[in-house]
């Protein structure tokens, strides 16, 4: 069974912003005001839920944040749900939420990145819905480098639709910007050249599967539970394999290597065809980098890893869809992902 994937936004359509872990303090409030004018430019309504407190660990008690988040998703007015970033604790919402009923609403974009992959990668596994892992909704202000889309051009793409985004060649080693300096900041400087590297070396590589993944730190905690299944999902939905990739946020290199190994083990990369590591600005450890944890926890699977890819949190950001085709091309010459949302 082919995954479901939204219906194209459309100018008019509803936006719904929601923290499912952690809200916006004060001080940043005006970010998040521009982060909304830049969604209502592209001819887009934006309503903005309760569960919004920037004063805490979490935007509001999880059964609160459950509640807003699945209201929203089957709310047939509202056609994708971005919240403003990620936090720590969206795994306390996943148990809440009612699957039974996000399975049988029409599907609706989640997106965003780092803890909110915690809630996407379950929803695509549990549901077959295709959600995406791109920029937070704080990050859209900035303008999109060459090569690459927004998710605002992701969620606009008809069902069928193919499309391929290349590396830039460059990408962000001066840490965050100061949005509650500079709220309408929307150039991401580029300061470091960069490209894909494969670490299990071997040579050029040319591999398609279906996309999914997440953060290395809170999605490494679903493995070998129901809301981490992947090789059930690629039993019902992805029988020509996988391509799962994943990236580490600040955990140094001893952590992300036990959580991969973990992963690993309860057979999260059992179907991959292919491994896609997002670049990290994460530490190494004592006589072990970042390249060198991912390679011990995933050189035994045997198929190509690739690194340093622009899906993780370091800008600039490249859009993956859970549940899309996806065709992966690695060589000297040429690195790309094309996907095709069907």
């Amino acid at each position: 069974m082919t995954p479901r994937f939204p219906a194209p936004l459309r100018p008019g359509d509803r936006i719904a912003v929601t923290s499912p872990s952690s809200g916006v303090p004060e001080p940043l409030r005006p970010r998040l005001d521009a982060a909304i004018r830049a969604v209502e430019k592209r001819g887009y309504e934006v309503v903005v839920g309760q569960c919004m407190a920037g004063d805490g660990l979490v935007s509001a008690p999880a059964a609160e944040r459950a509640a807003e988040l699945t209201a929203f998703l089957t709310d047939p007015d509202v056609r994708a749900v971005v919240p403003p970033w990620g936090g720590e604790l969206a795994i306390d919402v996943l148990p809440l939420l009612d699957f039974d009923r996000l399975r049988a609403a029409e599907p609706t974009w989640l997106v965003g990145y780092s803890d909110v992959s915690t809630l996407m990668t379950a929803l695509t596994l549990l549901t077959g819905h295709a959600t995406l892992h791109g920029n937070n909704l704080m990050d859209t202000p900035y303008r999109t480098p060459e090569g690459l889309l927004s998710w605002l051009d992701v969620v606009a793409l008809p069902h069928g639709a193919e499309f391929t985004q290349r590396p830039p060649g460059r990408h962000r080693t001066t840490g965050w910007d100061d949005w509650a300096e500079d709220p309408e900041v929307d150039t991401v400087v580029l300061d470091t050249p960069g490209r894909w590297t494969r670490l299990d070396g071997g040579g050029d590589v040319e591999v398609a599967g279906r996309l999914i993944g997440g953060c290395v730190e809170t999605v490494s905690p679903l493995a070998g539970t129901v809301y981490g299944d992947v090789s059930a999902f690629a039993e019902a939905h992805a029988p020509e394999g996988l391509i799962v990739y994943v990236e580490a946020c600040e955990e140094g290199a001893s952590a992300i290597c036990r959580q991969l190994h973990g992963m690993r083990l309860a057979g999260f990369f059992d179907r991959a065809n292919a491994v896609v590591v997002g670049r990290t600005a994460a530490p190494g450890a004592s006589g072990m980098t970042q390249h060198e944890a991912v390679l011990d926890a995933l050189g035994p699977l045997g198929v190509p890893v690739v690194a340093d890819v622009e899906c993780g949190h370091v800008p600039p950001y490249l859009p993956l869809v859970n549940g899309a085709r996806a065709r992966l091309v690695h060589s000297a010459g040429r690195s790309e992902i094309t996907q095709v949302l069907g």
